[in-house]
């Protein structure tokens, strides 16, 4: 299962998300950033790519559904509700986003 994990800027959230869930059996992971100045904007191709979407925050979806119309329209988009407030790779944050990812796994 191929898993795009999008925040803002690419920075903190997104990519602790790609670090924690690489090593993960039978997941392959990236990550993107929906703003201009990300560190690795989201791309047509990351799109095409993942299976599943998750996004950290309600605006994350609504600009990847405006922007990437014609590329969402099978995938599944899912908002985990992670506020940006957590610095990469912070335990709170890996164990936030374990407690949301993990359970959804299962049922794609």
């Amino acid at each position: 299962m191929k898993l795009l994990f999008v925040c803002g800027k690419n920075r903190l959230r997104s990519p602790t998300a790609e670090a924690i869930f690489a090593d993960y059996e039978g997941l392959e992971v990236d990550s993107a950033g929906v703003d201009r100045e990300a560190d690795i904007p989201l791309s047509s191709e990351a799109i095409i790519w993942s299976d599943v979407i998750f996004v950290m925050e309600k605006s994350h979806r609504r600009k990847i559904l405006k922007n990437f119309q014609r590329y969402t329209r099978n995938k599944r988009v899912v908002c985990l509700d992670v506020p940006d407030r957590y610095e990469y790779m912070e335990p709170a944050l890996i164990d936030l986003l374990k407690k949301k990812v993990l359970p959804l796994i299962g049922t794609f």
